[in-house]
């Protein structure tokens, strides 16, 4: 049931941590909640969750009274607004058990409430010690989170409004539930090269230097130690899906993977499917429109090496992500 938290995963189930107020948990300091509609209603459906309230879970009540970071931004401290009661030693010990802890579900993603001094992701204000905000940074779970998990996709849920933002963010989580499933099977080389060739053209339309040293990567022979091989092609793959995916870089990918199809399909099929790439490129179709067209086009070929790749259909369709890039 989404919203289940508890032991290790069912592995074939992609499971998100989440600041608890965004699922409507009535934790924050007032006593109140900020439920989220679109990662509760949309998103929901597809994951489980694993609630988290860091103030709460450390020992604070609600309502309790609200938190900021003070003094210099790369090592704040986490003190009450008012009374100025120094609770920095006992969240980060608390992160660090609860992080542990979280790093054995098998989590796929995490979903941060924005603008927390624990959860923020980024861009928190750290205020002087005469209570002037100067500088910002990431709050102190959030921190504690990604040095310990550094390839988990993480967002915050005011990012999620933008629609690439929120569209390479749920990219991330279905690749990254991918890959812990191949690494769960105790993968070796021929499986890692089937999955870069399945994750090709996703790859090409982030970072094309990274698909290029990814595959020179699967190319060469594999290591007496093969999980430094995983590893490594792991950094790389989460590393290149970071990277923010284009108009232009779409384009690309989509010409490119037209090109396969150049000799199964007819004059009339090509200037369509090649129209319809050119209206995408022009801001004046959605990116779902090239997309849907082209797999008509790979569904009816012979080439089956396009029917497999995930760039053609990277999330649920019931998502509706790509009729907004």
């Amino acid at each position: 049931m989404p919203g289940a938290a508890g032991g290790r995963a069912d592995p074939d189930r992609i499971r998100v941590g989440i600041s608890s107020c965004l699922l409507g948990e009535a934790v924050r300091y007032d006593g109140g909640h900020k439920l989220d509609a679109y990662v509760t209603g949309v998103i929901g459906p597809h994951v489980d969750w694993v609630p988290v309230c860091p103030e709460v879970e450390m020992g604070l009540g609600v309502p309790r009274e609200a938190l900021r970071l003070v003094g210099d931004a790369g090592a704040p401290r986490l003190v009450t607004v008012k009374t100025g009661v120094d609770h920095t030693e006992r969240m980060r010990a608390w992160a660090e058990r609860r992080v542990d802890a979280l790093r054995a579900m098998d989590l796929d993603g995490y979903v941060l409430k924005g603008k927390s001094p624990s959860c923020g992701m980024e861009r928190v204000r750290v205020y002087t010690e005469a209570g002037m905000p100067s500088r910002s940074g990431p709050g102190l779970f959030a921190r504690a989170l990604a040095d310990a998990l550094p390839r988990l996709p993480v967002e915050e849920d005011g990012r999620l409004n933008d629609p690439r933002l929120r569209e390479s963010f749920v990219v991330r989580v279905f690749c990254h539930h991918r890959w812990r499933q191949l690494v769960r099977r105790r993968a070796h080389h021929a499986d890692l090269v089937a999955f870069h060739a399945r994750h090709k053209f996703l790859l090409m339309a982030h970072s094309e230097p990274h698909m290029r040293a990814l595959g020179r990567l699967v190319a060469r022979p594999a290591p007496a130690r093969f999980a430094d091989r995983l590893d490594e092609y792991a950094d790389g793959f989460f590393a290149a899906l970071r990277v923010h995916a284009t108009p232009r870089k779409h384009t690309n990918v989509l010409e490119h993977i037209a090109g396969f199809l150049r000799e199964h399909l007819d004059r009339r099929d090509r200037d369509e499917l090649h129209g319809t790439i050119a209206d995408y490129h022009r801001g004046l179709v959605p990116l779902i429109v090239p997309l849907t067209l082209l797999k008509h086009h790979v569904g009816r070929s012979p080439l089956a090496y396009l029917q497999g790749q995930v760039y053609l259909e990277p999330h649920p369709k019931e998502l509706m992500l790509l009729s907004h890039v």
